[in-house]
């Protein structure tokens, strides 16, 4: 049976679905704050591994499989500019001196992210492994600038599709394409999510609150863009 790989997801979101829709389905994280995560690793050194060659989690993952990966975008979004030229209000009150070292760290960051993800791409084209990766959508996002591959599939607004946000999204399918399939049933309204955790008080970040993905939306997606053969009854 095919197996679907959920790379960088926590919530078990799409895990759940692929479940629900009759597929094995697996979450891969460093974290655990749902627990969902079904293998808690460090994906990032598992790219590694992999690209220079050695045993990796990769390993075990077969070309009739999937991997979709809801890479980490924090240093690709466009309000990471913001940071670059020291113009965050958090940033107001530092010298010049600070900003260009924090500068260089981010620099450092972005770099790496560059690297790993583009590296996962590397790594699934030589195994043969299709591969769909997630992030946000801006003109001025990185990969969007600054990358070979262009996005395969950008969906503008996601609430239209039955998720929490407008909030733009890019899919590349690596190795395989969308199935573009029609979804007959209506959607069930869902109202805008309202981003109001705090980790400091023991809850998941806002960050991660706001990357969340509704069910339904989650749903669609798969039986639209992923399964060759597609009912139309949502679970």
């Amino acid at each position: 049976m095919r197996i679907f790989h959920c790379f960088f997801e926590q919530s078990g979101t799409f895990k759940n679905e692929f479940k629900k829709l009759g597929y094995a389905a697996y979450d891969y994280d460093i974290s655990n704050d749902f627990n969902e995560t079904d293998h808690i690793i460090d994906l990032f050194n598992e790219i590694e591994k992999a690209y220079d060659g050695n045993n990796s989690i990769f390993d075990s993952i077969s070309k009739e499989d999937m991997i979709l990966a809801f890479f980490p975008c924090t240093r690709f979004e466009n309000q990471i500019q913001l940071s670059f030229r020291g113009t965050m209000k958090s940033l107001a009150k530092w010298s010049d001196e600070q900003k260009l070292e924090y500068d260089l760290k981010l620099h450092d960051e972005l770099t790496n992210l560059y690297n790993l993800v583009t590296k996962l791409a590397l790594v699934c084209i030589r195994k043969q492994i299709p591969l769909i990766i997630e992030n946000p959508y801006s003109t001025t996002h990185y990969l969007v600038k600054y990358w070979a591959l262009p996005y395969t599939i950008l969906d503008s607004d996601r609430s239209q599709s039955g998720d929490y946000f407008k909030k733009p999204t890019q899919y590349w399918f690596i190795n395989c394409k969308p199935q573009n399939n029609f979804i007959f049933e209506p959607l069930e309204l869902v109202p805008r999510k309202k981003i109001t955790a705090k980790a400091s008080q023991g809850g998941v970040s806002s960050q991660i609150e706001r990357s969340a993905i509704h069910p339904q939306y989650a749903n669609r997606f798969i039986r639209e863009y992923i399964l060759e053969e597609v009912c139309n009854e949502s679970n």
